[in-house]
């Protein structure tokens, strides 16, 4: 039995139909797992004017931390005493962020980070802090 050249076409149709579905179901099970998709980026649009303003103070205060990486840890210098929370995110695997809050150690404002777990290459900074009664806010690209 030979397929004559509709046949043919319409075979060709349903497979390239199938592909382009197949596709769109791959694509769709593949967003879910983005790392550069953040879950609360509404909430972040909705709270720029304070994160703006966070970040204001900073330079107005001059008060950009001073960041040090050695082989064993990484070393934040903060300029005054201050309540933080941390974020470092690894563009290439979700998995890999850390998350940390705290008080800064005494008597130097420091924030030490153990870089024993970290992997070489390219890290995203974000630092938060609350200070004499300000919020400051710093982000920055690390390369480790």
């Amino acid at each position: 039995m030979s397929m004559n050249w509709g046949s043919k076409v319409l075979l060709g149709m349903g497979c390239f139909m199938l592909f382009i579905i197949s596709m769109v179901v791959y694509m769709f099970a593949k967003h879910s797992g983005d790392a550069l998709i953040e879950e609360d980026y509404y909430e972040k649009g909705i709270n720029y004017n304070t994160t703006y303003n966070a970040e204001q103070n900073m330079l107005n205060d001059d008060a950009q931390p001073k960041i040090t990486v050695s082989e064993k840890q990484l070393v934040i210098s903060l300029k005054d005493s201050a309540t933080y929370h941390l974020v470092l995110m690894r563009p290439s695997d979700k998995a890999e962020d850390l998350k940390l809050q705290g008080k800064t150690i005494e008597p130097d404002h420091l924030i030490l980070v153990d870089r024993g777990h970290m992997q070489k290459g390219l890290w995203f900074l974000q630092i938060q802090w609350h200070s004499k009664g300000k919020d400051f806010f710093y982000k920055s690209n690390l390369k480790l």
